[in-house]
């Protein structure tokens, strides 16, 4: 290992850089900057050779130009093992570089901005940065690349334990890491001038996205299967990823899904709101102003599948709430945050997985994206983030809803969105009554939902996340007592399904959305 003798540093975020630069000023390395980090430097009493000076040729183009030098480039790739790269050097005057400091434009941030100008965000491409990460990677076996703050401190430690060396163990994995942002920059860079020629909400030629490890977890869906958690880079506070663990076992893969589902669906509510996740599906959704009685609701819905289930909260957990959760099995509990009591009563029940996430309010402004993967292939597609709007309501029957049942069949309908297909939902007001999920047919679902259901169905509403291509799932309603009946619409049968609502005194209103859920 060879120590650090020439470091070059030039980076747009500036944290901790000054105090990073002053340890290695006064370990006696020399520091080459530019530009702004060289100003920066040089304010605070750090000595700095600007590039300009180094290379003998002068920053042009407003900074376009500046460390595309062999002088700089030579002195990263250079060889130290290699003796015609050391004669090369030699020969031209080319000094090593042994640390190089650096991170990116911020186009990211740039065209994040509600002002951002085609212009700004061509200006924002690094091109010299980028090609100094990927030198300086390449050539880790003799240089140290750092392109995030928080590595500075590791760095200098290992300089202070190898006299003035970083190991090659580091220096790879730093290496690896400079790859990854140069990865996710060109990656973004992608994303934003397809949406430029082809339209904000359209999908690039080449798919590229980048995500963050946050953790390894013990297997996947079963034993066998090795399985990790990762983050997007810009993640929303209503992101299940965000959730903070504060106490119980480790979290499994399946307890991340199971876990989303119940936090996605418990959002949607903008009223207080419970929601019990089993492999996926709802078995219990209600919604109401006491946390309390809106558990028992949704719980007595399937009491035997809530066993075991996993809870999602849209308010604060109460201390009552969480005395009628604990007389059950529960595996996760998720929420924006708990009663000091509450969190008291959980902690009796060390296993009992409690999630706390940073807010139930939900931001509109950023696009989100599902993907599923295929043998060999990605299938990409916008989340199904569409709400309902009661102004875009069809009843296409004689019998008309009134407003009470309109706002029970507005619930069905959210409960059914995230409700696996084919999915029939039955509710009173506000709380699930039955629900038939993942049949093949949707008659069976229908059939179903009224055989699990733990409550009456008779005067229920009833949702269908899909149009009933036949009128038999209406017949096995009306033998339950539906009153009114809320989906899609479309099937070449609706008017055979409308009258059979008709016959049978149900109102039907028909929304113009389809809720498929594979």
């Amino acid at each position: 290992m060879r120590a650090i003798k020439r470091a070059l540093i030039s980076v747009s975020d500036k944290t901790d850089i000054v105090d990073f630069a002053k340890q290695l000023s006064e370990r006696g390395v020399e520091i080459l900057s530019t530009g702004g980090t060289a100003r920066l430097l040089e304010e605070n009493g750090i000595t700095v050779t600007p590039i300009s000076d180094y290379t003998e040729f002068p920053e042009m183009m407003g900074g376009r130009i500046k460390t595309l030098h062999p002088r700089v480039h030579g002195g990263i790739l250079g060889r130290r093992d290699d003796p015609e790269h050391m004669e090369a050097m030699e020969t031209h005057g080319i000094e090593p570089i042994d640390l190089v400091v650096i991170n990116l434009y911020p186009f990211e941030a740039t065209i994040a901005r509600d002002d951002c100008t085609l212009a700004d965000a061509i200006e924002n491409i690094d091109i010299g940065g980028p090609t100094m990460v990927r030198s300086s990677a390449k050539n880790y076996n003799d240089v140290a690349v750092v392109v995030n703050p928080d590595d500075y401190n590791v760095v200098l430690a290992e300089m202070a334990n190898h006299q003035g060396a970083v190991t090659l163990e580091t220096r790879q994995r730093l290496s690896r890491d400079a790859f990854a942002l140069t990865a996710r920059y060109d990656a973004a860079i992608n994303r934003y001038l397809s949406g430029q020629i082809e339209g904000p909400d359209s999908f690039p030629p080449t798919y590229q996205q980048t995500f963050l490890k946050v953790q390894d977890l013990r297997y996947g869906e079963n034993p066998h299967q090795a399985a990790a958690l990762y983050r997007e880079y810009q993640t929303l506070e209503t992101d299940v990823v965000q959730a903070h663990q504060l106490q119980g076992k480790e979290l499994s893969f399946n307890n991340f899904i199971d876990m989303n589902a119940a936090w996605e669906c418990a959002i949607e509510f903008e009223v207080p709101a419970v929601v019990i996740i089993k492999h996926t599906n709802p078995c219990g959704v209600a919604s109401g102003d006491h946390q309390l009685d809106v558990f028992v609701q949704a719980r007595e819905t399937d009491p035997v599948s809530a066993f075991g289930g996993v809870i999602g909260f849209n308010r604060v957990v109460t201390a009552q709430t969480a005395e009628e959760v604990l007389k059950g099995f529960v595996e996760v509990i998720i929420a924006p945050g708990y009663e000091p009591e509450a969190l008291s009563l959980f902690a009796a029940k060390k296993n009992v997985r409690v999630m706390e996430m940073p807010t139930a309010t939900v931001n509109a402004g950023k696009q989100r994206i599902d993907l599923k993967r295929i043998g060999g292939g990605l299938l990409v597609q916008n989340a199904d983030d569409i709400t309902l709007d009661r102004a875009t309501l069809k009843t296409v029957t004689k019998k008309q809803p009134d407003e009470a049942t309109l706002r029970a069949l507005e619930f069905a309908w959210t409960v059914a969105k995230h409700v696996k297909s084919n999915a029939i939902i039955y509710a009173r007001d506000t709380e699930t009554v039955g629900i038939g999920a993942g049949q093949m047919s949707r008659v069976d679902s229908a059939r179903l939902a009224i055989e699990k259901a733990n409550k009456p169905v008779d005067g229920c509403v009833m949702a269908s996340d899909a149009f009933f291509p036949f009128r038999d799932s209406i017949d096995a309603a009306a033998k339950s007592g539906v009153r009114a009946i809320i989906q899609p619409g479309g099937s070449i049968r609706d008017k055979e399904v409308i009258e059979a609502a008709d016959e049978h005194g149900i109102a039907m209103v028909f929304t113009g959305i389809r809720h498929f859920r594979h």
